[in-house]
């Protein structure tokens, strides 16, 4: 399954008012009020394509303007409104980033954002519930379901194992032995 406009396990969860965190303010980037910006999305720099950001600090939220973004090396720097010196900047680090859940692209056939699946019920082909997504992580070479039940599982998230996603019902069906 191709799963290249997911969403990250730390981007996974949708917030009040259906927002959803892509990346955080990381740090600081030269003088002038940049930040440094880690994103959750794949490929990271397009947290970039989001023009409105929802910051979320202590659980206050602050809408910024995106004036001005770049990679920067391996991370992503960006220049956001109100922020014209390092210290303006530097009260923005720590905050998460967000967008409405609205605003995302339309996920292509067979693809699916990571925040969709997470509180999914999952259930083997013979109808044994394991129990809910709590998150999604990549290893590198496949994505992995964090399952918790009567106890928490880890199922690869890859055509082999996953059978049916159905959204609409909040549920996945899995070929998953449920003794392993």
């Amino acid at each position: 399954m191709s799963q290249r406009l997911q969403l990250n396990s730390s981007a996974a969860e949708v917030m009040n008012l259906q927002r959803v965190t892509l990346g955080r303010i990381s740090g600081l980037f030269g003088v002038h009020g940049w930040v440094k910006v880690f994103s959750d999305t794949s490929p990271p720099s397009n947290i970039l394509n989001y023009p409105n950001w929802h910051l979320c600090q202590a659980g206050v939220w602050s809408t910024r303007r995106l004036r001005d973004g770049r990679t920067q090396g391996k991370g992503i720097v960006v220049l956001l409104e109100g922020c014209d010196d390092r210290d303006q900047a530097a009260e923005l680090v720590g905050a998460e980033v967000a967008v409405p859940r609205a605003e995302l692209p339309i996920a292509a056939s067979n693809e699916y954002y990571w925040t969709d699946l997470v509180g999914a019920s999952v259930i083997t082909l013979q109808g044994t519930e394991l129990g809910q997504v709590q998150q999604l992580f990549s290893t590198g070479s496949n994505d992995v379901m964090v399952v918790r039940g009567e106890r928490e599982r880890l199922l690869p998230f890859i055509a082999d194992t996953v059978v049916e996603v159905d959204l609409a019902h909040s549920r996945i069906t899995v070929d998953w032995d449920p003794e392993f």
